[in-house]
């Protein structure tokens, strides 16, 4: 219907039209000051590890606010849409039931991929280990190569990949978190003086502190810390040390190759597995 050339129906549909599009803008206003908010938020709420690199705690702050930015855009979009099909005059009871089954059968289905994504969440959230550490999971030692909120990715010493839906992490040990550790045993011979053994062992470990290549990776010196076992073939020596992250295992290996040259040095016997057998007189005498 018109008059003078105006489509009534179209005058009658403005103020509609006008309040469809100031959804429209109010959703978007809206949903680019919730986003500001929320990462402003993070980064300045998110507690800070000790000895965190500021990069590390920003790009953990801007993946979980990317999550949760995400997650409200999505609900403002959904009320957004549903506003609007009330505006047109449209049912949209029908529609609430047909997107509350929808969304009941995906989240059925879908479950597993759910809680990798919602356990992945809390890993990045609390920290448990970055990429580039050294952490084990399940069993699996290896260098953390990839953390998303699907899937850690694990390589281990072999070279082989492991993979780790974030679902199926209820706990990991992090071996390079702020600081690592040697710990090592040295056994020695029962015959030999544990208070020069005690005394070589410490000057070896003050040397390795001193040294210009290796000392700038210990935060300690490696000390002979106690008698820590009787052996069946020798007394085992505790050896202990504060360690750069992921350094411990180089730095283990040259403190056992100075000891074994020390030891050398010093006529220290390192023990081996051996047997004793003890023959009565009535034994007979082996044949010439």
């Amino acid at each position: 219907m018109s008059v003078l050339g105006i489509d009534l129906n179209l005058v009658a549909a403005l103020p509609s039209i006008a309040r469809i599009i100031a959804i429209l803008v109010l959703t978007v206003v809206l949903r680019s000051l919730l986003s500001r908010i929320i990462r402003k938020t993070m980064r300045l709420r998110l507690p800070v590890k000790l000895r965190e690199p500021q990069q590390e705690s920003v790009n953990r702050a801007d993946t979980l606010s990317g999550v949760l930015v995400q997650v409200v855009s999505m609900v403002l979009w959904i009320v957004a849409g549903l506003t609007i099909l009330s505006e047109l005059d449209v049912d949209i009871a029908p529609v609430l039931a047909t997107v509350g089954l929808g969304a009941l059968a995906v989240g059925l289905a879908a479950q597993n991929v759910i809680r990798d994504y919602l356990n992945g969440f809390f890993i990045i959230m609390e920290d448990w280990y970055r990429v580039g550490e050294v952490a084990e999971i399940s069993g699996t030692s290896g260098l953390v190569e990839q953390l998303n909120l699907r899937r850690t990715v694990l390589r281990d010493l072999n070279g082989t990949q492991h993979i780790f839906p974030n679902g199926k992490v209820d706990s990991a040990s992090n071996m390079t978190r702020d600081f690592s550790r040697i710990n090592l045993d040295v056994s020695v011979a029962y015959k030999e003086n544990l208070a020069h053994i005690f005394e070589v062992i410490d000057e070896v470990g003050q040397q390795l502190k001193d040294d210009d290549v290796w000392g700038r990776h210990l935060l300690t010196a490696p000390l002979a810390q106690r008698v820590n076992r009787l052996g069946d073939s020798g007394i085992d020596i505790k050896i202990l040390a504060d360690t750069k992250p992921s350094q411990q295992w180089a730095l283990t290996g040259e403190l056992r190759r100075r000891l074994k040259d020390r030891f050398d040095q010093e006529g220290i016997e390192i023990p081996w597995p051996h047997t004793k057998v003890f023959l009565d007189g009535n034994s007979p005498r082996p044949c010439a």
